[in-house]
């Protein structure tokens, strides 16, 4: 049995490897990335931005660097409450009975990135979990091609900012929002249904899910070539358990169920009462208030919960140093106007059908040095909106566009597999191997759905 420490023996296109040792060889640790690209923001807006001055650039920069601190600690919360809940004990058996339905490889391939992609579109961070979970669980059924099955996985997520916890729509749909360009810009918070419920982002989601399990039986190594899981080296982690014999009354406290059943109880009655009051439950807030409760419900008592929590904040290392930093680019460019003379470049190359697209085409290139789709949306918004305003052209298609791109790049971006692989136990060059093709796809898919739906 081959273990995943042996040779890469999947045969790759030209492409495929050309673009992985470009990826590896030029594209440093993103949070290096943010800090390069705040200099190159500063010399652009020294060149090009009208009201560009030393003490402006170094003021808007400081303001912005602690404004998105709210936005950040909610998009990480999306993150944090989404990877407890995927641990819940009963939501991990549900997903080992949908999984044991298959019963071959490409099957297995094509039922985890379904459920990976519905999971997805609900909670983005539920979706990395449970990628590496149903991959595991797989490869211990039977003789798959490990990178090949997290590949599936991980191929999912290329609905994330296409669901109802994407974080640009979530913040273009959330009042106040320091996120909330549009609103910033326009005066008007677009409705949830605007942004996510459209045909030009259901269609190509659709589409998606429906083509992509037969992508992944064509891209299946064959038998004697797969490079299978070796769990002596990469064991599952021990399943938290209540301490038998006689508990301490602080213990007992801790392992109670009577905890988790109060803040179940709380959270159902708070979302009745939103039926019945006017109470603001909508954005981003309410989906990690949903997740939370939820979690909280199903770890059974509460300090299951807190460690599925304190397992998951494990995480956020790399988005909390970054979040700052793009906050920072966006304070900078709104203080000297640069979002102006970028918009103005839109507006040249662009009309009001075909600006969603070309939106769309430089948020897949702003992917692969802005990882985040938040950090990614502070920088892209300030000058698509405003183009989207001069020429009359659709501002929820070109919002949606930013984030279809940041999806669809996601596939080629170590910083979001990353996390997978290191659940899963394989290497993130040979799963990036695979989600190429994905990319592939998802780039025509969308694309076409902006120029045809919009």
């Amino acid at each position: 049995m081959k273990s995943t420490t042996a040779p890469d023996p999947v045969r790759k296109t030209r492409f495929t490897e050309s673009t992985i040792r470009l990826f590896e060889r030029t594209i440093p640790d993103p949070f290096v990335l943010a800090i390069l690209i705040t200099a190159v923001v500063a010399v652009l807006s020294a060149i090009f931005a009208p009201h560009a001055t030393l003490p402006k650039m170094l003021s808007g920069w400081y303001k912005g660097f602690f404004d998105i601190f709210t936005f950040a600690f909610q998009i990480t919360l999306v993150l944090v409450t989404g990877h407890a809940f995927a641990h819940a004990p009963p939501v991990q058996r549900v997903l080992k009975a949908l999984v044991s339905f298959a019963r071959t490889p490409a099957q297995a391939a094509g039922l985890t990135f379904v459920l990976v992609a519905l999971t997805s579109f609900f909670n983005w961070g539920m979706g990395l979990v449970v990628a590496a979970l149903l991959a595991r669980e797989v490869a211990k059924r039977m003789r798959v091609d490990f990178a090949w099955i997290v590949a599936a996985g991980f191929s999912g997520w290329v609905v994330w900012a296409s669901g109802i916890s994407s974080s640009i729509a979530l913040a273009q749909s959330t009042p106040g929002s320091s996120m909330n360009v549009v609103q910033k810009l326009t005066g008007t918070v677009l409705p949830f249904g605007e942004l996510v419920f459209t045909r030009f982002n259901l269609v190509p989601t659709f589409g998606m899910i429906v083509a992509m399990p037969f992508l992944l039986a064509w891209l299946k190594p064959r038998d004697e070539d797969a490079v299978v899981l070796d769990t002596a080296k990469h064991p599952d982690e021990p399943v938290r358990k209540r301490p038998e014999g006689k508990l301490s009354f602080a213990r007992k406290i801790e392992y109670s169920w009577l905890g988790s059943a109060f803040i179940g109880a709380a959270g159902i009655g708070l979302i009745v009462l939103t039926q019945f009051q006017h109470i603001a439950f909508s954005g981003v807030n309410a989906v990690i208030f949903v997740m939370f409760i939820a979690g909280v419900v199903l770890h059974g008592y509460p300090l299951a919960y807190a460690d599925a929590i304190k397992n998951a904040a494990k995480q956020t290392g790399s988005m909390m140093l970054q979040y700052p930093f793009y906050g920072g680019i966006m304070g900078m460019m709104d203080a000297t106007g640069l979002p102006d003379v970028i918009s103005h470049f839109f507006i040249a190359i662009s009309n009001a059908h075909t600006l969603p697209f070309w939106s769309y085409v430089c948020s897949l290139i702003v992917t692969f040095f802005i990882p985040s789709g938040g950090g990614h949306w502070a920088v892209q918004g300030p000058f698509v909106v405003p183009a989207a305003v001069a020429l009359h052209a659709s501002v929820p298609a070109t919002t949606m566009a930013v984030a279809m791109g940041e999806q669809v790049s996601n596939m080629m971006q170590p910083f979001w597999a990353a996390p997978v692989v290191a659940m899963a136990g394989v290497g993130v060059q040979r799963v990036l191997s695979f989600t190429v093709m994905t990319f592939a796809l998802g780039l025509v898919v969308y694309g076409a759905a902006l120029l045809i739906f919009v």
